[in-house]
């Protein structure tokens, strides 16, 4: 079916800012090269396909009054004085994270316990922002 729907590789290198316009102003575009698919779309489009991706995490109050969060999609736990620290702290993990995973995709893709990371990876590295990825989080309290 998607042969249908792709271009040639050599048509999209031939036609190359035609391809981009269209891929900005209208529509993603698949490439077919060999037998190789891929598709080309702008992040505009990233955003809406990782919007359902949502970042929880369970909240706990340590002895010490610090609190302490667990991210459930992720194995990433921190610590800080308070929430709103904590969820600065666990943002900015996150982001350490999303560029490790991206400069080790080869690994990580293909790893049974992380590849299914993907979707929150293009997630954090289209936000870049930690204010933004810190709003993305939604803590709960944790079990006791």
């Amino acid at each position: 079916m998607i042969e249908m729907v792709s271009m040639n590789a050599t048509a999209v290198r031939n036609t190359f800012s035609s391809v981009i316009d269209t891929v900005v102003r209208e529509r993603p575009v698949f490439i077919q090269r060999t037998r190789d698919h891929l598709m080309l779309a702008n992040l505009n489009l990233i955003e809406t396909l990782t919007s359902n991706c949502a970042f929880t995490a369970e909240r706990y109050q340590e002895g010490d009054g610090s609190i302490t969060l667990t991210l459930d999609q992720i194995d990433i736990a921190v610590n800080a004085p308070s929430e709103p620290e904590a969820i600065m702290a666990l943002a900015g993990d996150l982001h350490e994270y999303a560029l490790d995973y991206y400069e080790h995709y080869p690994v990580w893709s293909i790893s049974p316990n992380r590849k299914g990371h993907l979707p929150f990876i293009v997630k954090v590295l289209i936000t870049d922002d930690l204010k933004k990825i810190g709003d993305m989080i939604t803590c709960r309290a944790g079990a006791s």
